[in-house]
């Protein structure tokens, strides 16, 4: 039985697409195969991503800004982009989304507070996906 696979975008991979790596990894542990990746990746994740994961148990520290792997990506079950600038050209095979996520910012919420509410926004929209790829492969 082979293991469902998703690929989770956004444009740094320093920020949404590493929180939601980490929450699907932590809702689905090895059942499904998770990755994510920048379509122009930053240096570092960023540091507010990573305390706001870290409170609700997941560590991304060991975790680095990745580019698209063509490979990689023509393997995906699931390719989810996260917010409105990251596109990234469909290839045959995965199911392609975007998740328009939270911007808080938007309403003058910034710095841990908006991470916070960017992680839960995230959180309930990959339980919703590891719920469909678990009913899918079974």
């Amino acid at each position: 039985m082979t293991v469902p696979a998703v690929l989770f975008v956004c444009v740094k991979n320093g920020g949404k697409s590493q929180m939601a790596a980490g929450l699907m990894r932590k809702a689905v542990g090895d059942s499904v195969e998770v990755h994510s990746a920048g379509t122009k990746p930053s240096g570092t994740v960023n540091a507010l991503s990573a305390e706001a994961l870290l409170e609700v148990g997941v560590d991304v520290s060991g975790e680095a800004p990745k580019p698209i792997d063509p490979a990689l990506l023509a393997r995906m079950d699931y390719v989810v982009t996260l917010g409105s600038e990251a596109s990234v050209e469909p290839v045959h095979g995965p199911t392609f989304e975007n998740w328009n996520t939270d911007e808080p910012s938007e309403r003058g919420i910034d710095g841990i507070e908006r991470m916070r509410l960017v992680r839960d926004d995230i959180a309930s929209r990959v339980e919703e996906l590891a719920s469909r790829m678990r009913s899918a492969s079974s």
